[in-house]
């Protein structure tokens, strides 16, 4: 019987009719302004929870209702998810016309240009695409061989360099300034970094691989540089109105970008929030959003401050708190709601009273109708949530911390999809490198010494069956040399193409990987989901690409954020929960040097991103806010003692004003019963005056 999956074609979508907007009716007037806007560049601000989506989708409609053709509009957003959603959105609105809206992030649009103008411009169009942990470890090999490692002296290592070369390139900064900025202490190995960033430029384009930063300049060269001015005015020639949503979180490189798209006219419209601005550390810019007016000279700006979230009270809180940033778009958020009390601002003696409180807040909330998915505990980094995390184990109430391991980041996952990246491009160096030392018998020499047998045979597919094995790896040798070629022998592309070729690889790896790592079971869970998800690809490069440029989310490695529904309570750090929303919010550990975080305290920049961040964190709130301070802070860097801390310099007077103050009481002992008789059975103030009186020394 075959074990192969069966093939369940998608019924065929019904076409969705065309409905009446009425856009007086359904926006308010600053999101109607937005949506009807005509041709030009345009600059929609807008506070939290103020209905950016539903702008940005009515503003799709908008277009499509006014002729713009609908595969002309180019929609940009950080996830192809959220595009999904748009477009879904917009469906709805003006019917299946909108299918053809091109959506996406800006690195799978990236992809798609470059796999159909990249031939043209030098850059062949079956490049792999290398994730973050590949390219790191192709970083490692250019380390290496660029032979600038002094044994004598610390010299940056894999990841390191790759963080320097990917903001580099994605900011503009210079290597130097970086350095001196985030890594003084290897400033003298400047020149050398130099020479690593050239190979390992060298390395991709010999192999035809393109990390995530190539997509973005490869894009970016085509669509700017005169030399290519043929091929980017026809790339900038196939959208007629380009949208942009959450600007505040572009880099330098995708404003230059979106500046060559627009060389062919000026209809660009972006969406963002420039107090929601908190990436910098990703290479995202502020800048971008502040200064659009200043680069689109004649730029219609749109303010939406109507707030559909939160309670006044809390928007009165959250307006203080950001009015002190030192440079912003002047917005004032306002709701229709009524009600509502002031957010708490609570003073706890201690990290483990600040942990009473807030589980036995959300005990009492959970008793009285919100269910703990509607509740969120948000803090500046992950370990500050350990003490909670214990006493929540020991209350036995269920909760989820987001963040942990991607399912591409999970070892046995990358495993398997080497094998199909070097079925698929040979030259893929860093792939071979990792399959081979899964292999017994193979170590790092006769690892390296068949690619290197590969490459003087300039990756010819027969090159590796005709390298000679050391005795000891000869079986493994030709158990990878039988499943690459029944992968070269098998159609790449077809119905259960690539859900056949990852069969096969789990013939030879399953066994492997039960050698290899703990924790089998889930492990080969995870491979079983893996193939899944390649049943629905009809192409190995297909698979490849997608599945390197928008990713699962999870591993059964660790925890991970989802949308479960689940009822369990929600532990994030304020990055994380950017763009949630709960009924109840607890930020916890606003205390000086926590948030902000004491390595922020000497940037002025890094003080306002830290100001955004807590904006962002107490905005997620709709109906009750608590902010935590505990004054006593046990800080074992300091010589595990006790030590008396600072609210957070951004709940300043004035802000704090804004909060319900709530002083948390300290149990009691129980005292003595009234009446009851105590008996002394020994005087101590006796013994004390004896010590120190002449001859009455205590015995």
């Amino acid at each position: 019987m075959s074990t192969d999956p069966r093939p369940y074609p998608p019924r065929q979508r019904e076409v969705t009719q065309r409905r009446e907007v009425d856009f007086a009716a359904e926006l308010n007037e600053k999101q109607r302004a937005a949506a009807t806007h005509g041709e030009g560049p345009l600059l929609i601000v807008a506070g939290a929870g103020t209905g950016k989506t539903r702008t940005l989708v009515y503003r799709v409609a908008h277009l499509i209702e006014q002729g713009v053709p609908p595969s002309r509009i180019l929609l940009l957003t950080f996830t192809r998810r959220a595009a999904q959603e748009m477009l879904a959105r917009a469906e709805r609105l003006v019917g299946s016309t909108s299918r053809s809206v091109q959506g996406g992030t800006f690195h799978g649009t990236a992809h798609r240009l470059l796999r159909r103008f990249g031939p043209e411009a030098g850059l062949p169009g079956d490049f792999t695409i290398l994730d973050q942990g590949d390219a790191e470890d192709l970083m490692q090999l250019s380390r290496s061989s660029a032979g600038v490692a002094d044994k004598t002296k610390r010299f940056p290592k894999k990841g390191t360099l790759h963080h320097v070369y990917s903001r580099h390139v994605n900011t503009e900064i210079p290597v130097g300034a970086i350095l001196r900025d985030e890594y003084a202490q290897f400033i003298e190995f400047e020149d050398d970094i130099a020479k690593v960033f050239a190979d390992y430029t060298a390395r991709k384009q010999a192999r035809n691989l393109v990390d995530y930063d190539d997509l973005l300049l490869y894009w970016a060269m085509l669509v700017e540089t005169d030399a290519a001015r043929a091929i980017g005015d026809r790339i900038g020639a196939l959208y007629d109105q380009i949208l942009v949503d959450e600007y505040q979180d572009t880099n330098v490189l995708q404003a230059r970008i979106l500046k060559g798209m627009c060389r062919v006219h000026r209809n660009l419209t972006v969406v963002g929030d420039d107090a929601q601005s908190i990436y910098a550390f990703r290479g995202a810019t502020i800048r971008n959003i502040l200064d659009f007016p200043r680069e689109y000279h004649g730029a219609a700006v749109v303010t939406l401050e109507e707030n559909y979230r939160s309670t006044q009270p809390i928007l009165d809180a959250t307006n203080l708190l950001i009015s002190r940033a030192e440079e912003r778009f002047t917005k004032e958020l306002y709701t229709r709601r009524t009600g509502g009390e002031k957010p708490w601002l609570v003073t706890a003696q201690d990290e483990p009273q600040q942990t009473r409180f807030v589980v036995d807040r959300i005990l009492e909330l959970h008793e009285e109708g919100t269910p703990l998915r509607e509740m969120a505990v948000l803090f500046r980094a992950g370990y500050m949530s350990a003490d909670l995390e214990v006493e929540l184990t020991a209350r036995g109430i269920p909760f989820e911390k987001w963040g942990g391991l991607k399912f591409l980041e999970a070892a046995h996952v990358k495993d398997v999809l080497a094998f199909l990246r070097v079925s698929e491009n040979p030259r893929d160096e860093v792939s071979w490198y990792r399959l081979l030392l899964l292999m017994p018998g193979i170590g790092e020499t006769t690892a390296r010494n068949a690619i290197d047998a590969m490459l003087a045979r300039t990756w010819a597919p027969e090159a590796f069956a005709d390298f000679t094995a050391p005795p000891r790896a000869r079986e493994a040798h030709g158990a990878l040399v039988r499943l690459l070629d029944a992968l070269r022998a098998e159609p790449a592309s077809g119905d259960g193409s690539v859900s056949r070729a990852i069969v096969r690889i789990r013939a030879l790896y399953d066994d492997i990987l039960r050698t290899r790592y703990d924790r089998v079971e889930p492990r080969l869970a995870d491979l079983d989901r893996l193939q899944a998800i390649a049943d629905g690809f009809g192409a190995r490069a297909e698979f490849l690409a997608a599945i390197s440029l928008d990713p699962p989310a999870s591993s059964s490695d660790l925890g991970f954020g989802s949308d479960s529904e689940d009822d369990v309570l929600v532990l994030s750090t304020a990055h994380s929960a950017k763009g949630r929303e709960w009924d109840a919010v607890f930020l916890i550990w606003a205390v000086d040097g926590w948030f902000p975080m004491a390595r922020s305290l000497g940037d002025d920049d890094q003080i306002e991103e830290e100001r955004r961040l807590m904006y962002v964190a107490m905005t997620r709130a709709r109906d009750h806010l608590a902010v935590t301070f505990p004054f006593n802070v046990y800080d074992t860097r300091r010589g595990a003692s006790y030590s008396l801390s600072q609210l957070s310099r951004f709940i300043d007077r004035g802000v704090a004003r804004a909060f319900q103050k709530v002083v948390l009481e300290t149990p009691s002992e129980a005292p003595i019963t009234p009446g009851e008789t105590v008996t002394a059975t020994v005087d101590v103030r006796a013994l004390l005056r004896a010590r120190f009186t002449p001859g009455g020394g205590a015995t």
